[in-house]
């Protein structure tokens, strides 16, 4: 029997300070995931794109006591409302929520409709930690706050757009390599599991995914994974807004993708694609290859 999936589309860059993950969507769209879903027996339904304001009617610099030095935040807050809503409903009608970024601000939106009736878990993939608060953040770019915003650090707390009630001990963060200071003290009082390069680099991607699977699923009722392209080497995902050299080899990506597979995977996004900065959309089309181990392919 196939299994029904839905493909939401969220072209946003607001959250970053690059502009052309906005067309990432399209670019992964292109570079063949219906047929790869299709041939893992599902049965994808594409329902097109949200609505995204564009940088040049937006207003950078609008700030609130809630909002602080973060950029754009109301066009984010109100992507990431209609996102959540997208996410719940696919969800609550027996599909796979599958989201195509633009930045990796969209994960708030999407993780809130994850856990809005369930117990769920996260594993970030990425090559940053994503900590950062309105109030600490070096550059204002939301794609460096989802974490913090959807566990509710800082002004983040109490909010119904970004909380999302994730408990801190059920999200893990893998393969990280780029983080500030702040972020790094930050974390240090959560219980939030971090397992940096240095980890992968000295058990292997195998046992590290394991036991980030085995934190994102104590307990729960399922686990969002949130696949940043940007965790990848630079070499291998060459198309991405904020490289950092050293990340994880193209095998080493699908190992991890396909040990998650293996477990309860409620729902996924795949983010930060920029084709502007691609070769030949080598970039998109290594995501729709991660995605689809992601999501149950095998070798044999």
């Amino acid at each position: 029997m196939t299994r029904p999936l839905r493909i939401i589309g969220v072209p946003m860059d607001l959250g970053a300070d690059r502009r052309g993950v906005d067309m990432g969507p399209s670019a992964i769209r292109y570079a063949g995931l219906d047929r790869q879903l299709t041939d893992l027996d599902y049965d994808p339904t594409d329902v097109g794109d949200l609505t995204v304001a564009r940088p040049e009617v937006g207003d950078p610099d609008a700030v609130t006591p809630e909002t602080g030095r973060a950029k754009y935040v109301a066009e984010v807050r109100d992507v990431c409302t209609r996102l959540a809503d997208e996410v719940a409903d696919t969800l609550e009608e027996g599909a796979f929520p599958l989201v195509l970024g633009g930045d990796h601000s969209i994960a708030i939106g999407s993780v809130n409709g994850s856990a809005r009736d369930a117990d769920v878990g996260v594993v970030w993939f990425d090559a940053h930690a994503d900590f950062n608060t309105p109030a600490t953040t070096p550059s204002g770019n939301v794609h460096g706050m989802p974490v913090a915003a959807f566990l509710g650090e800082g002004e983040f707390a109490d909010t119904d757009w970004a909380e999302a009630g994730v408990k801190e001990e059920n999200v893990a963060l893998v393969g990280i390599r780029s983080i500030d200071e702040t972020e790094r003290e930050a974390l240090r009082d959560t219980d939030v599991s971090v397992f940096t390069m240095s980890d992968i680099d000295e058990r292997g991607i195998t046992e590290v995914t394991e036991d980030a699977l085995d934190v994102a699923s104590d307990g729960t009722d399922g686990i969002h994974v949130s696949l940043d392209l940007d965790w990848l080497d630079p070499n291998e995902a060459p198309g991405v807004g904020t490289p950092v050299r050293g990340g994880v080899t193209y095998r080493e990506a699908h190992a991890a993708l396909e040990r998650t597979a293996r477990r309860d995977v409620r729902s996924m996004e795949v983010v930060e694609v920029n084709p502007i900065l691609d070769r030949s959309n080598r970039t998109a089309e290594l995501a729709v290859e991660l995605a689809a181990s992601g999501l149950g392919k095998r070798i044999i």
